[in-house]
């Protein structure tokens, strides 16, 4: 298990709040898609209690990142029972069960690991939550990775421990509410059925900043530890990652709502771009499962998708010194 596994455990977007987080604002969407930035520096977590200042002036923008909300296929439902929801991250994917009261991790996809929680799923949060709210609940099922399987057993502890101002590179927003998630996984041999001698550990701890005008989180940073000693696996990691908003103009990002469109939309056979789209170059369609269908260059303005099975896609348009967007297109 390689340092992917400790990123998808972070509660990577999925609430927002002012005082209080309830499902009818803050449950992900089949559709939802977030435009974040990884950023550059370390985010100082340090703050603590009621009205305090979270000042992380000092981070900068780096690398576009992109995250979208998609149903799950019906063999994903099989293999992680009761999924509703899935989360694609960048190649990563993590499978959630949404109910009127919580949300709760049904599995973890990654290229070196996955995590299926089909023994006892993991709770992140109970409806409402406001600063002191705090959950604790056990996890366990199976892990794979490319240099061992087994069984893991463990609990995410979930707390609403901050809550005050935030400064974030160049932004400062206020009634700002922290989450931290503390994931400590023991990991077992597939034979050691009454988890009794652990052979390593997983130990994720995640924190999410959120206002009450964004369902997303405004800044969000994790750091884990995976220990395997069998293996001689021993490794660390972190990162941290702000919605796009943080380091765009306001202006910007009203022209590019204003100016920049793709129609007809539904769609039969092609589709073309209105407003400035100069600095655009390539546009990539994908499958709503992630998958990349098409990729074409948009400087002659159209784009044949005649094609293209009748569908809902995702379609996203790139190019030099502009960030990434992406639309909804369907197909008919």
């Amino acid at each position: 298990m390689k340092r992917t596994l400790l990123f998808m455990l972070a509660f990577s977007g999925l609430c927002s709040a002012q005082t209080t987080i309830t499902k009818a604002f803050n449950d992900p969407l089949v559709g939802d898609i977030v435009n974040n930035f990884v950023v550059n520096g370390t985010v100082d977590n340090s703050a603590t209690g009621a009205n305090t200042t979270f000042n992380n002036a000092s981070l900068t923008q780096g690398a576009a990142s992109q995250v979208t909300y998609i149903a799950p296929t019906s063999s994903e439902i099989t293999t992680y029972p009761g999924s509703t929801i899935k989360m694609i991250d960048t190649g990563n994917s993590v499978l959630y069960k949404a109910t009127a009261t919580q949300l709760e991790i049904t599995g973890v996809i990654t290229s070196a690991a996955t995590l299926n929680f089909a023994a006892d799923n993991g709770t992140f949060i109970t409806y409402p939550a406001s600063f002191g709210y705090s959950n604790s609940d056990t996890a366990k099922g199976t892990f794979t990775s490319t240099t061992a399987s087994g069984l893991f057993k463990g609990t995410i502890v979930t707390t609403a421990d901050a809550s005050g101002t935030l400064i974030v590179g160049p932004k400062t927003y206020n009634n700002v509410l922290r989450i931290k998630s503390v994931q400590n996984f023991n990991l077992y041999q597939s034979t050691d059925t009454n988890y009794l001698f652990p052979i390593g550990s997983v130990i994720n701890t995640a924190y999410t900043y959120f206002d009450s005008t964004h369902k997303f989180p405004l800044l969000s940073s994790t750091s884990g530890t995976l220990s395997v000693p069998l293996l001689s696996i021993n490794q660390s990691t972190s990162g941290a990652q702000v919605l796009n908003e943080v380091f765009l103009a306001v202006n910007d990002t009203v022209s590019k709502k204003q100016n920049f469109k793709i129609y007809p939309n539904p769609a039969q056979d092609f589709i073309e771009f209105s407003g400035d789209s100069r600095n655009y170059s390539t546009a990539r369609i994908y499958s709503l499962d992630g998958k990349l269908v098409k990729t074409s260059d948009i400087q002659s303005g159209k784009i044949q998708i005649s094609e293209l099975p009748s569908a809902a896609y995702f379609i996203e348009v790139s190019g030099k010194d502009v960030p990434t967007e992406t639309t909804k297109l369907i197909k008919k």
